[in-house]
């Protein structure tokens, strides 16, 4: 049975008495949907009274909006629903992971390169605030993996870094700023991400370190943050090999699981040897890592089986829970298993000031929003202004006026529709408005429209008739059901590429990914800023023209253990 009266619930006697007699008064439909953490939804396309009084859900998250209609739909949810649910969403890099005009603080990395925890307070203070203004309760963040392999398609400037000590002082600064405004942090993604260079959006990844190798790594971030009273650990669909095979030696490589179907993993590292008692929580369930190792029907059971409270997300609703009803019916999850999950999940309400046990339910009141996005832009012109990194400068092409190089080509990698979400949209427009301002003469490669004789006739001079510095600029984002996040040229003789950089100056910036250098080795100036928000293209800009120093310093090798990205 669940110590409450432990971290990280602290109950009081009375506190626990509400719980277990709330469980026990809860009937199994009920019960069962306290299990499902489903996707936020849309009251123009979802009546949601009805959605609410047929599922019963835990927990609500959602993908960016506008403000005033998430507020709306939010409070319209916890006021249908019997018990307050946990409402949350990826507020990773600022409230623009809820709201869409929410402000875009910086990502992670771009925390770190500042060196300066009060920043990463100010990364859960302003994701925090926002999202409480609309009625969220709960961020999935901090993101606490550690980049260690520069191949990974999804974590990089999604993470602190390489250092372990690093993501501890930021993660429990930005856990704080969460807190401060009644946000539960939900710790991702367990057993660690940044190891493998595959996506687990699209198979079951692997975080392939050695036993003692992953408990002076991972385990050290995890066991810090649970003796600090940590609430909740998202599981993700990520194999450790190692520790299930030294909780269960012999253990066949067919039987090794990813974390969110491995009891061994959850019970055996996570609560037996971690001693974590906190709520638990999947990664989402439609990703390719979770439905390709067993048959979905089978997996949902073996999820709450291995001692997982919640389940994010659904590929059919409506089987999903009729998978569990029927393990609940047939005994496959006991009665004592679905009253654990329920008993942690309520707990965790009550707790964290979710649920009140004198009438249940917190107030829902729809508060005038005041997102104070002027305030939190000046925090992010702070984060900028510290974080942009000089990586290197070998030829000295910095500072550039346009007395120096007054016709710059602009080549903008990565900024294209190609139907998928980017989380801070388009740079070209931004960088060439700036720099048309700072009295340069821009020209924008047109990767739609080639200029044919420059591709393959024109030559050096040429180019040099067109431009006097090429500004290369990678908007290349990280993001989820990708392989790689490297440059990909133009298929066509590698057109865009700077076959020309050791006789026109070019200089290179990336907003998205601080591994470029592996693609282009030999480029003379190389800068990374993390982040792509207006407050850190102007602050590149600035220090690019010798307005203001760089201060940011890398929380990961730029160089990928390469000797020639250095040279």
């Amino acid at each position: 049975m669940t110590d409450l009266t432990k971290k990280p619930y602290n109950l009081s006697s009375e506190e626990i008495t509400f719980v277990r007699q709330k469980v026990a008064s809860m009937n199994i439909n009920e019960k069962i949907g306290q299990l499902f953490f489903v996707i936020g939804q849309d009251e123009d396309e979802t009546d949601l009274k009805e959605f609410i009084q047929k599922y019963q859900p835990g927990g609500m998250m959602y993908r960016p909006d506008k403000s005033s209609k998430l507020q709306h739909e939010i409070h319209n949810v916890q006021t249908e629903s019997k018990i307050p649910l946990f409402i949350s969403a990826n507020l990773e890099a600022g409230g623009n992971g809820l709201l869409s005009d929410g402000t875009w603080l910086g990502r992670p990395m771009q925390i770190a390169a500042t060196g300066n925890s009060e920043n990463a307070y100010e990364l859960g203070n302003v994701s925090g605030y926002e999202a409480k203004q609309v009625g969220a309760n709960m961020a999935f963040s901090p993101i606490v993996d550690l980049d260690l392999n520069f191949r990974n398609p999804i974590m990089n400037t999604r993470t602190f870094g390489s250092d372990q000590k690093t993501v501890i002082e930021m993660a429990d600064a930005e856990i704080a700023g969460l807190i401060a405004n009644q946000i539960i942090p939900v710790a991702k993604h367990f057993p660690g991400d940044g190891v493998d260079e595959r996506d687990q959006h699209l198979l079951s990844s692997i975080n392939s370190l050695s036993a003692d190798e992953w408990m002076n790594s991972y385990g050290q971030i995890y066991q810090h943050l649970i003796a600090n009273g940590l609430p909740s650990i998202m599981i993700a669909h990520i194999m450790q090999p190692a520790w299930e095979r030294k909780l269960q030696p012999g253990i066949a490589d067919e039987d090794l699981r990813p974390a969110t179907t491995s009891k061994l993993l959850i019970e055996g590292l996570l609560r037996d040897k971690l001693n974590f008692n906190g709520l638990t929580i999947t990664d989402a369930t439609p990703m390719i890592g979770y439905n390709a190792i067993l048959p979905r029907e089978e997996a949902l059971p073996t999820t709450i089986n291995a001692g997982i409270d919640m389940i994010l997300f659904n590929k059919n609703i409506d089987e999903d829970y009729q998978y569990i009803t029927n393990a609940v019916n047939a005994g496959t999850i006991s009665s004592q298993r679905l009253d654990e999950a329920v008993t942690r999940i309520i707990a965790t309400k009550v707790a964290q000031g979710v649920m009140n046990i004198n009438n249940q339910s917190a107030t829902h009141r729809l508060p005038k929003l005041d997102l104070k996005l002027a305030e939190h832009e000046k925090i992010a012109t702070r984060i900028a202004k510290q974080s942009v990194t000089l990586v290197k400068d070998r030829d000295q092409l910095l500072p550039i006026t346009p007395k120096k190089y007054p016709k710059i080509r602009l080549v903008v990698l990565g900024d294209t529709d190609d139907g998928g979400f980017k989380e801070g949209g388009h740079v070209s427009d931004k960088f060439k408005g700036k720099l048309t301002e700072m009295g340069f003469k821009v020209s924008v490669y047109d990767h739609q429209n080639l200029d044919f004789y420059e591709v393959f006739e024109g030559g050096l001079q040429y180019e040099k008739e067109q431009f006097d510095l090429a500004l290369y600029v990678a908007n290349i984002e990280t993001a989820s059901n990708q392989t790689t996040t490297r440059i990909d040229w133009l298929h066509l003789m590698a057109a865009d590429a700077p076959w020309f950089m050791r006789s026109i100056p070019t200089i290179f910036v990336s907003t998205c990914n601080p591994y470029h250098l592996f693609d282009v080795p030999t480029v003379s100036t190389y800068i990374n800023a993390y982040t792509g928000n207006e407050a850190t293209i102007d602050a590149t800009l600035r220090k690019m023209a010798g307005q203001e120093e760089f201060l940011g310093q890398s929380p990961v090798d730029p160089f990928c253990g390469h000797f020639e990205t250095k040279l």
